[in-house]
């Protein structure tokens, strides 16, 4: 039977491709963007099998009309992809506040919003699954990205606690944690950066040299990455966490050597805080 799908951002980048691979493969689709007509090219291409919805995630109140619809257009919703977001790199300091919260909003609140609308659905037809499309970037950090990043930890953790939470239910959460993809995001991240203040220049220059360096060379494919989220929403054993490509699995891996080697550094000092009659017992209930 073919699935219904509401994805998040589906105008271009990776949701345009993971759109295409959904429609081709049979099933259906809410596609949504903040401007609809982008979407006008999927609907003359699939007909009735593609809708279309115009949707800023950030507004709770569209994310709610948006699982409406797809829910009385379609008669279900198997799957969720919340994949909306964008990044720009710059110091936080020299990050604007409004431009901040609207990458924290978007990025996280987005997520927050259409899972909050799609649970009641999923939860009546004790199916679904819900696919966050979150970043390397949710488990490890690099300096530049403070707002994107942040929001990406908050996905990744949400992400987690939503997949303990309904995994009774039927309902199949999981992170998708890219590295680089060949989209357009990576020019837009660095397309307005702010001129660099000469004190930041330390933090900052390897991954602005990195940044130029893999822009339009980044590892991954966005059309194999499609065709994975294609394949997690026909399995029940989705993982909590998946990073996709070598660069996502070799940065992650730094990361966490670093957090163990911290971690062991200062454990004496960790279980130095204790009370006298400490009992660690609770911790098989978690």
């Amino acid at each position: 039977m073919s699935k219904v799908w509401l994805i998040t951002g589906s105008a271009r980048g990776l949701g345009l491709h993971i759109a295409r691979a959904v429609l081709e493969a049979g099933d259906r689709l809410v596609a949504t963007a903040r401007n609809p007509d982008r979407l006008t090219p999927l609907r003359a291409e699939f007909g009735n099998r593609v809708a279309t919805f115009a949707l800023d995630v950030a507004d709770p109140t569209a994310a709610q009309a948006a699982v409406d619809f797809a829910a009385d257009t379609f008669g279900r919703l198997d799957v969720l992809v919340n994949n909306a977001g964008f990044g720009h790199f710059a110091p936080f300091e020299q990050t604007d506040p409004d431009h901040f919260r609207a990458q924290v909003e978007t990025n996280f609140f987005g997520v927050v919003n259409m899972t909050r609308a799609v649970l009641p659905v999923m939860r009546l037809q004790r199916s679904g699954h819900i696919i966050n499309i979150s970043s390397v970037g949710g488990r490890m950090t690099g300096p530049g990205m403070a707002a994107y990043q942040s929001a990406k930890w908050a996905v990744s953790g949400f992400s987690e606690i939503i997949a303990k939470e309904t995994r009774h239910l039927g309902i199949k959460a999981v992170s998708v944690e890219p590295g680089g993809m060949r989209t357009e995001w990576g020019q837009i991240a660095r397309g307005d950066a702010p001129r660099l203040m000469e004190d930041y220049a330390p933090a900052m220059g390897a991954m602005k040299a990195a940044l130029e360096k893999v822009v339009g060379n980044e590892i991954g494919d966005p059309d194999k990455i499609a065709g994975i989220i294609l394949d997690l929403a026909e399995r029940s054993d989705v993982p909590e966490h998946l990073l996709l490509g070598s660069d996502a699995v070799e940065l992650l891996k730094k990361a966490e050597e670093g957090r163990r080697k911290e971690a062991e550094t200062w454990e004496s000092v960790s279980r130095s805080t204790d009370c006298g009659n400490a009992d660690l017992s609770f911790l098989k209930y978690i």
